[in-house]
């Protein structure tokens, strides 16, 4: 079973993400781990992740794109994808489904984690603490929940019409999206 989660930073993607590899014994693709990885490896893909993270750019879709293509094509993930946090826009909505395509597999489920701001800035603010993430101070949030919610419309647009998408609303309880993903996953 292949799964997208998307949803605003902060919405859950990724707690939801970690409960469904454990579940369904599937592999997490996150971009942002990916993006993490590349700079803690200081490579010059990393510099300028660095870079665009510490501005509350987006990274381009070529690099993140270029992250995913092997993870896609790696025989032992076939048909055991969770995306946390991919595709954010409509480019890589677009290329995920060649990807797919070229490699047999298609996307089994789509979950949209909806959350307002107000609650994005209070879950991040503890993150930034418990996790010491430099990207969570409340500018950055701010800058990256805008350009999210700008860039994300056409990829909701994009999946809406899909018949295996569902919205849930992230401001729930982690249990309470939690049983609301197993009565998707279960149906």
């Amino acid at each position: 079973m292949n799964i997208i989660l998307f949803g605003p930073p902060g919405a859950g993607k990724g707690t939801q993400s970690k409960y469904l590899v454990n579940k369904l014994n599937a592999f997490q693709i996150s971009t942002g781990d990916l993006l993490r990885e590349e700079i803690k490896k200081k490579t010059d893909i990393g510099k300028v992740i660095t870079n665009d993270m510490k501005n509350g750019k987006f990274i381009s879709d070529d690099i993140v794109n270029k992250l995913l293509e092997n993870l896609i094509y790696d025989p032992q993930k076939k048909n055991k994808l969770i995306f946390d946090g991919y595709p954010r826009s409509l480019s890589q909505a677009k290329n995920l489904e060649v990807l797919l395509k070229n490699s047999n597999q298609s996307i089994d489920l789509i979950l949209f984690l909806n959350v307002d701001l107000e609650t994005i800035l209070k879950r991040l603010e503890k993150r930034k603490i418990i996790e010491n993430r430099s990207d969570d101070d409340t500018h950055t949030i701010i800058s990256r929940y805008e350009k999210y919610m700008e860039t994300t419309q056409p990829v909701l647009n994009f999946y809406s019409e899909n018949p295996n998408f569902q919205e849930i609303d992230g401001s729930l309880e982690i249990e309470e999206i939690t049983r609301k993903i197993d009565a998707f996953i279960n149906v």
